[in-house]
Parts: structure tokens; C-alpha cells; sequence
């Protein structure tokens, strides 16, 4: 890895700006998300707490949880009711995490009809918009009506079963629990379910063509479904709390999917560092900045609740 950080230089600046606004753009559907499921945040306690979070959990060991938790306090010093704040995160983390979790159905979906990335951008972005009206009438499908929600939980329960009988662990993944779920993400959101779909899949959709470009930038035109396939197992892996942010772990993994996928190994690290420049690194400084904004104009607000 290390001997590959010196070819980053060939990556064009323009392609740099390229996945730094999808990348941007995928961090403002996440704040529109949290504006969503708590119509009283401002844009800015929205961006700021998300940054701040999404560093805290990219640096410290726990992750998600402590990220979470730093969301939470933030959202409480803004003025928002903790109980509304407590259950607006968790029906955050449910949509979003469902839709995480439809990305490799849509993808191997994909696949039957997928064809390679073309050389025009053009096409590239229909084909983007195709995916994501895909992406978002699978989620609707599973949020109205239950019967293709319980075929999906059926199809986990029996993946899941042998790898946890092996672990010598139970539990796992149900029809049930993932009904139970859904209906408390409906219950959280209201009638703003819809509009939480939408943000939640735009979220994950240009963060995914972040590494789209980071794949063309170095001249490769792997299949699209592929690569969704490759980045929606790349995401599960961030989520492994044993290094920060999945650090490491996401590097390889991600390398080892697009190797898989047709991409050649040197290329894939490349894309993969490159994609991660924009997605872990660049993130980090600027939810710094976020603290340090959010801090200056809810000063009194943090000492409040410290004190408590």
C-alpha cells in the first residue's frame, strides 16, 4: 500500500474534484436525512453534528457508538429534546443501514442486465439515475408492504444460521426483527418516510460514484454492478469496530472486491487509495473545523450539559 501512495500523483486534480463534490454532495444528503427525522435543526447544527460524529467514529476506537453518542450530545446542546433526538438517530440509522444492506441485492439485480461503465460521462449518469430510482423502488417496495421483506429476512436467516452455528452463537438476523424495524423507522418518521428514503439513497448512491470516479480516473471501466458489489462489501467492513473507521480493514477488503470484479490489482489499490482520500481522510480535518464552529456559537449550551 505504501509503495502505492507516490502513483496517487498521476491521478488528475480534476478527478480529485470530481469525487471531492460527490463526495460533498453525499454528506449533504446525510444532513438533509437527520433535517428530515427533526424538522427544528438548522442546516448548520445538522452538517456540524454529522461531521463531527462521522470523524469522532473514524478515530476512535468504537466507533459507530461513540460517534453516535457525539451526535446525540450535540443534538442536545442545540436545544433539541434528547427523547426526539434519541429516536430521530435511530431512525437514521435504520434507513440508512437498510439501504446499506439492499445494495448487494440491487447489485446482483444489476448485474443480469449490467453492462461496463461507457467512456461518456453521459452515460454514465443516466445510468446512475437509473440506479437510483432502482435503489429507492426496492426500499419503497420493502417499506410498503411486508412480503418481500420477510422473503429478504427468510434469505438472511438461512445465510446467517451456519456462520453463527460455527461461532457457537445464536440469534442473528429474522423476518420478524426485520419487520419489527421497519415499522418503528416508519413510526419515527411519519409521513417524512418518503423524503428519508430519498436523502438516505443519495447518501450512500454518490459516495458509491465517488469510487466510480476513482475507478475512471485511472482509466479503468469496470461493470457497474460489480462495483456496487465490491462497495457495499467495503461499507459493511468499516463497520468491524476493531480499528477506527474499518481502517485497514476497508483497504483491502475494497481491493480484494474489485480485484474480484475484474479490476487489475494495482489499479484496484489505486482506486481504492484515491477513493479513500476523499471518503476517510479529507472528512476528518473538516469535522475538526465543525467542532470548533459548532463549540464557538453553543458555548454556553456544551458547559451546560458537561455540568449535567
Amino acid at each position: 500500500m505504501w509503495g502505492t501512495v507516490p502513483r496517487l500523483r498521476s491521478v488528475s486534480i480534476l478527478w480529485f474534484m470530481v469525487m471531492i463534490t460527490l463526495e460533498s454532495g453525499s454528506y449533504v444528503c446525510a444532513w438533509a436525512l437527520t433535517r428530515v427525522a427533526l424538522p427544528r435543526v438548522s442546516w448548520f447544527v445538522a452538517g456540524t453534528s454529522q461531521l463531527v460524529s462521522n470523524a469522532v467514529a473514524k478515530v476512535l476506537p468504537g466507533g459507530a457508538a461513540v460517534g453516535g453518542a457525539t451526535g446525540f450530545r450535540m443534538l442536545s446542546v442545540s436545544g433539541i429534546d434528547r427523547g426526539s433526538a434519541g429516536a430521530a438517530l435511530t431512525a437514521n440509522a435504520i434507513i440508512s443501514n437498510g439501504v446499506l444492506f439492499c445494495l448487494p441485492m440491487v447489485a446482483l439485480l444489476g448485474s443480469i442486465v449490467g453492462a461496463p461503465v461507457p467512456n461518456g460521462l453521459d452515460r454514465v449518469a443516466w445510468g446512475g439515475a437509473l440506479l437510483f430510482i432502482a435503489l429507492f423502488a426496492f426500499g419503497y417496495v420493502l417499506v410498503r408492504h411486508d412480503r418481500p421483506l420477510r422473503m429478504f429476512g427468510n434469505f438472511l436467516g438461512r445465510v446467517s444460521r451456519p456462520i453463527l452455528r460455527r461461532l457457537h452463537r445464536s440469534g442473528g438476523p429474522t423476518a420478524d426483527g426485520l419487520v419489527m424495524q421497519r415499522d418503528q423507522m416508519v413510526a419515527g418518521l411519519g409521513a417524512r418516510w418518503q423524503r428519508a428514503l430519498l436523502a438516505s439513497v443519495g447518501n450512500w448512491l454518490l459516495d458509491y460514484f465517488a469510487l466510480v470516479a476513482a475507478l475512471m480516473a485511472i482509466g479503468v471501466r469496470p461493470r457497474l454492478s460489480l462495483v456496487l458489489l465490491a462497495y457495499g462489501a467495503s461499507a459493511l467492513l468499516s463497520m468491524i469496530p476493531l480499528t477506527p473507521g474499518g481502517l485497514g480493514f476497508v483497504e483491502a477488503g475494497l481491493t480484494a472486491m474489485l480485484v474480484l470484479s475484474g479490476v487489475p490489482s494495482a489499479d484496484a489499490l489505486l482506486a481504492t487509495l484515491a477513493y479513500r482520500i476523499v471518503s476517510y481522510w479529507l472528512p476528518l480535518p473538516a469535522g475538526l473545523v465543525a467542532h470548533l464552529l459548532f463549540r464557538h456559537r453553543y458555548e454556553r449550551g456544551t458547559a451546560a450539559v458537561s455540568a449535567e
